[in-house]
């Protein structure tokens, strides 16, 4: 027998191994539209329960398979390319709502439900998960918990690392690890839910999670105001934000074209709302109200439309700075827009005007340094891979990386899990 036909015998007995987890007709050969970053898987595979997710994993590690998780697939181009993707594992089938509590505030879901498809669910009892991510149609339970995608509403319910109870993983041993909630057991004294969200796949595969809920509020008013600069208007955010004004959601709009804007979100009763109405507007004296947008709380879904080659990414910085973040930006980029959601964390655009990739990179290295230098980040989310091949989308990790590695190494120790994605190449 010649070398390569034992090699391919020994490929398809472990796709057979897998076949057999999950049955023939949930595995199949990978097309084009399944690459991740250029890189081609060579299956996918569809698990119908978490111990089915388990198994996969377990049969991966042995075999030394790269493993790529994917839900709805929206954030797919996000982080680095994979050093390699032997496996797509989809959680499409993982999309069933288990329990809604309604009268605890507690909902468990599977990672492959969609958020606008649990949001449904819950309201059918006046409930929601408290956050707006990015594209809710498509995008799923565990792909936000992976990317930690939580929106406009993080200014008064939290982020998801507040939201987020209990967690199920699937580990790239087999095992499956359970942390919060309403179970008992834990794992080496990790707090899982937090330690999963935003890990981008890297440390085990979520297959459920349980969350606290809020009330569907009564009514809901969202005032918007516009300013040829952004300076007054960030200077209204703080004071908005220093005040002992319920709002609910605080958003800046900007971009290189145009007038700025602020908008802000109330939720209540109409006589709680009237109320709020007139202190935003005692404080807002002097700057020009405006009517919101349709759609206003997803305007940073705008971000990833544009003249290519564009780059959007996440921004950190102090809300005290936001201003002169406009203004770093302002000075490095001809065609730029963003959106600062709690007005320290937000989304920023910048476009190349149609040429090479050598401006924007130049234009990213000089903001990523004057942030970084005033304790603030910029991380790459979409960028040509002109661009990504020459940048680290991550940025400085600081002094978190040996600790990250020891994480990765102690949770998957032969590193299947999305390979070289995450920062420092984890």
């Amino acid at each position: 027998m010649s070398p390569s036909s034992s090699s391919t015998e020994q490929a398809q007995a472990r796709w057979d191994e897998l076949a057999a987890v999950v049955g023939s007709e949930h595995l199949r050969l990978a097309t084009p539209a399944d690459a991740v970053e250029g890189v081609a898987p060579g299956m996918v595979i569809e698990p119908g329960d978490a111990a089915a997710v388990a198994g996969v994993l377990s049969r991966a590690n042995q075999a030394g398979l790269a493993v790529i998780p994917r839900g709805g697939g929206t954030k797919l181009d996000w982080g680095r390319p994979p050093r390699r993707a032997d496996l797509v594992l989809s959680t499409a089938r993982l999309d069933r709502v288990l329990e809604h509590a309604w009268a605890d505030l507690t909902a468990t879901v599977e990672a492959g439900c969609s958020v606008a498809r649990l949001q449904a669910a819950l309201a059918e009892h006046g409930q929601r998960l408290a956050l707006d991510p990015l594209w809710p149609e498509r995008a799923t339970i565990g792909g936000i918990l992976a990317t930690s995608d939580d929106g406009p509403l993080v200014a008064r319910f939290g982020s998801l690392r507040d939201l987020i109870i209990g967690i199920t993983l699937a580990l790239p041993d087999g095992t499956l690890a359970k942390s919060g909630g309403k179970v008992v057991k834990n794992v080496a004294g990790y707090d899982l839910p937090k330690l999963a969200t935003g890990s981008f796949g890297t440390l085990a595969v979520i297959t459920q999670a349980a969350f606290r809920l809020h009330p569907l509020p009564r009514d809901t008013r969202t005032l918007t105001f516009a300013a040829p600069a952004v300076e007054p208007l960030c200077e209204l955010a703080l004071a908005i934000q220093g005040s002992h004004l319920a709002f609910v959601a605080l958003q800046l709009r900007a971009a290189g074209s145009g007038a700025s804007a602020l908008d802000v979100g109330f939720e209540g009763t109409r006589a709680g709302l009237d109320a709020q109405e007139r202190a935003v507007l005692r404080l807002a004296a002097g700057v020009a109200r405006a009517d919101p947008p349709p759609l206003v709380w997803r305007a940073r879904e705008e971000l990833w439309r544009g003249r290519e080659p564009g780059v959007t990414g996440k921004f950190s910085v102090l809300p005290s700075q936001l201003a002169e973040f406009c203004a770093m930006v302002r000075e490095v980029a001809l065609a730029w827009s963003l959106v600062a959601q709690a007005l320290g964390v937000g989304h920023v655009r910048l476009e190349g005007g149609g040429g090479p990739g050598d401006a924007l990179v130049g234009a990213l290295e000089q903001l990523r340094a004057d942030l970084e230098a005033r304790g603030g980040t910029l991380v790459l989310l979409r960028c040509p891979q002109d661009v990504k091949s020459r940048l680290d989308v991550w940025g400085s990790p600081g002094d978190a990386l040996p600790l990250m590695r020891r994480v990765k190494a102690q949770l998957d120790p032969v590193g299947i899990l999305n390979p070289g994605r995450f920062v420092g190449g984890i």
